[in-house]
């Protein structure tokens, strides 16, 4: 079966992979991208992204978003981008949904604060903690750790990294030393990432009453399609106008980043995949989206992401996990056995760090009062 007969010679082959850490018989119906993304599908640390906070803590309400419907929105935009510059949408898609698999509990806060107090032991990087989970976290196998994905996926997945690190991750690591690019697939579901939070950022901001709409009218992307749909739709309630406003910028991105990439690599004229990562980044927005979606995401931050009632929530998170931390570097004994680590501090520290990552935030909440709570014996 031609998995690859649509693609353009610049996109990811699945035929042409550069395979696996451990070799497997071929998947049979499946192309090799389409088997990295079911056994990303099937692990344990995706299903614990319904449980992780991607702005609200998960029990804050039932509709915000979560990780795990974040990286499902991420995987359905870089499909949809992938298919039309004729990229691999397996790829995108294995790509989207493992992205955030090493995230900590609590957000973004919840990452700081362990990247603090691992500084003494090699910091603490999420794009390095989900490579972490895919290739020694996940226990699925008899013959290997991990979920031995492909060299295209766990590249995908490796956004950003430290030279440091990158020095210790052999061919994996070499773009980060070299300056060199990824594939298009992974260039796109950064920028599907992107797309994905701006615009359900701003639905959970407003359903939350943490943002209005006259401050969302401050963000010129956002009032010109707002004003589109109230020109077309005069007297559309505001739920379905908000959901038509996202929808409309949702498009123009889109439009414009297929449109400003195609001429890219229309420019570039990449022959294969080799080509794609000896030119700069080819997948981006125009200038002038740079610039609005650039706006955007510093509206969000201060208006969002920097507001007194998310402060406080991230306040709270941050000293559950600095806390149990510092409980389980001081006393490993209260760690389950098989994070238990004798006679090497790098070893115990970088075990606390998998376990404390892997928690999800009811979890992690629920193990501070364990330790902490005289209520709980």
């Amino acid at each position: 079966m031609d998995f690859d007969a649509r693609l353009a010679p610049y996109a990811a082959h699945s035929s042409k992979s550069r395979g696996r850490s451990h070799q497997e018989p071929p998947a049979g119906s499946r192309s090799e991208f389409q088997r990295d993304r079911d056994r990303i599908i099937h692990s344990t640390a995706f299903r614990r992204l319904e449980y992780k906070t991607q702005v609200f803590l998960n029990h804050e309400g039932d509709l915000f978003r979560t990780r795990l419907t974040h990286s499902i929105e991420v995987a359905q935009i870089g499909r949809t981008l992938a298919r039309s510059l004729q990229l691999n949408e397996d790829l995108v898609e294995a790509c989207a949904l493992a992205h955030d698999l090493g995230h900590t509990p609590f957000g973004h806060v919840g990452q700081d604060v362990l990247n603090e107090c691992m500084k003494d032991y090699g910091g603490f990087e999420h794009n390095l903690q989900s490579l972490r989970v895919v290739d020694h976290l996940e226990e699925h196998y008899g013959a290997f750790d991990g979920l031995n994905l492909t060299f295209e996926t766990r590249e995908g997945i490796l956004k950003h990294c430290s030279l440091t690190n990158a020095r210790q991750l052999g061919e994996l690591g070499q773009r980060f030393i070299g300056r060199s690019q990824p594939s298009l697939e992974a260039q796109l579901t950064n920028l599907a990432d992107e797309i994905a939070y701006n615009n359900h950022d701003i639905d959970d901001g407003l359903r939350s009453g943490l943002l209005t709409m006259a401050q969302m009218e401050e963000v010129d992307l956002f009032a010109r399609h707002r004003h589109a749909v109230e020109a077309q739709y005069p007297g559309l309630p505001g739920r379905r106008a908000l959901y038509e406003t996202i929808r409309l910028m949702i498009t123009a991105m889109t439009a414009d980043l297929v449109e400003t990439s195609a001429a890219l690599i229309a420019d570039a004229a990449p022959q294969g995949i080799d080509d794609v990562r000896a030119a700069p980044p080819l997948i981006r927005f125009s200038e002038t989206m740079r610039a609005e979606t650039t706006a955007l995401k510093r509206f969000l931050y201060a208006n969002l992401y920097r507001h007194f009632q998310v402060n406080r929530m991230r306040v709270k998170a941050s000293r559950i996990v600095q806390e149990l931390f510092d409980a389980f570097i001081k006393d490993p004994v209260l760690l389950p056995s098989d994070y238990q680590v004798e006679g090497d501090p790098m070893r115990q520290a970088r075990k606390i760090a998998d376990y404390i990552a892997g928690m999800t935030d009811r979890y992690a909440i629920r193990e501070h009062r364990r330790i902490f709570s005289l209520d709980h014996f």
